[in-house]
């Protein structure tokens, strides 16, 4: 009976951390998505060119995704919006869906 409870304790501590690589995994790319709509916004000193380079190469192939669907609504971009609402959506799913692998 020590085995059971000892391996159910040690599988819902990598499930607990699953669930919470995932979560973060996907803040950081919000937090991404948010430097990058940002830094869209002004000009970087050519020091931080790199930066800016990282940043589309990381979130421009997925924004692109909802642009291609989205209609224009004229200078408003909203592809970053919907972009984060879905990632919001699919990781709160996902950490549901590990939660049941208890």
């Amino acid at each position: 009976m020590g085995v059971t409870i000892a391996t159910f304790g040690l599988l819902a501590d990598g499930v607990s951390t699953a669930q919470d690589f995932v979560a973060v995994f996907f803040y950081v790319f919000i937090l991404l998505i948010f430097v990058y709509v940002l830094t869209s916004w002004i000009r970087l000193p050519p020091s931080l060119d790199w930066l800016q380079r990282f940043l589309y190469d990381v979130c421009e192939p997925y924004l692109r995704l909802f642009r291609r669907i989205l209609p224009a609504l004229g200078p408003l971009d909203v592809s970053p919006i919907v972009g984060v609402l879905v990632l919001v959506g699919v990781q709160q799913l996902a950490v549901r869906l590990i939660g049941t692998l208890d």
